[in-house]
């Protein structure tokens, strides 16, 4: 699926959850707690501005991005049946420098 989000949204595909904990008891999907991290996939134009013009975002294609637990609204791709995550820029806590 190809998604061209608008405004100041940006599309992420959330990173894979812990399968088992550090002491290597595996973890059922119930218990797994959902990443706050993850990789943009697709950014908007920018937020509109009073004079019409555009603010760039500060984020782009391929950053990996910290976030808020209840940050965004999840997607269910139908055909891979991955979950995204269609949220706003500010939203975004941080980059992460890798």
């Amino acid at each position: 699926m190809k998604l061209k989000p608008l405004g100041d949204r940006i599309v992420v595909r959330r990173a894979e959850s812990e399968e088992k904990t550090k002491g290597g008891i595996l973890l059922p999907d119930s218990a797994k707690n959902k990443p706050q991290r993850g990789k943009v996939v697709a950014v908007g134009a920018g937020r509109m501005l009073k004079d019409g013009s555009r603010r760039p975002l500060q984020v782009k294609e391929g950053d990996t991005v910290l976030f808020t637990a209840w940050a965004g609204d999840e997607f269910e791709e139908r055909a891979s049946k991955d979950s995204i995550l269609l949220m706003r820029e500010e939203d975004v806590l941080a980059v992460v420098d890798e």
